[in-house]
């Protein structure tokens, strides 16, 4: 199937916005958890090598689920993950298809495995403190501005796909209705 040229140049737009939009995680992630602790490593690490290994694990799994989720708004979207720019498509593809915000989680995960790395438990603190803003915001305002925008898909992937809490199997749309936790 060939992709018009509008459509060519609403991609590239779309990835533009979205490398942009690469700030806000990159800060939440990247810059808070170095200004905290300079990424200093504590000595001795609480749980030594395997707590490291853990935390490399998750800092590296964070870090391609953000740069995946990305990809999807950018390509399946046609939009960005920012509310100025959101995207044209329903985001359902992907790692969308096991959990409904990777990359809220994504950046939980980062935060903490850098926390787990370092040895620097504050970064645990400041990941569970993050999670009281963005819970908010996803609640009050990303969820109802998605069901405003596309109604009964939203609503069926809503109740198919956890809000936090990654699914075993993906989300097929338009496979018979599960009924999953919020």
């Amino acid at each position: 199937m060939a992709v018009s040229e509008d459509t060519k140049s609403e991609r590239q737009r779309a990835a533009v916005g979205t490398a942009v939009f690469a700030l806000a995680p990159a800060t939440a992630a990247g810059l808070v958890p170095w200004l905290l602790t300079r990424w200093r490593v504590q000595r001795p690490v609480p749980g030594g090598a395997p707590a490291q290994l853990a935390g490399a694990l998750l800092l590296g799994a964070g870090a391609s689920v953000i740069a995946n989720s990305f990809v999807h708004f950018a390509v399946e979207g046609v939009g960005t993950p920012a509310p100025f720019a959101p995207p044209k498509h329903l985001v359902v593809g992907g790692l969308y298809r096991y959990v409904r915000n990777p990359m809220y989680v994504a950046i939980a995960a980062a935060v903490t495995g850098q926390g787990l790395l370092l040895g620097q438990p504050k970064l645990f603190a400041v990941a569970a403190l993050g999670a009281v803003p963005v819970t908010a915001f996803v609640k009050f305002y990303e969820e109802p501005t998605l069901t405003r925008k596309f109604g009964a898909e939203y609503q069926v992937y809503r109740d198919n796909v956890p809000r936090w809490l990654p699914r075993l199997t993906p989300w097929r749309p338009g496979a018979a209705p599960e009924h999953q936790p919020a």
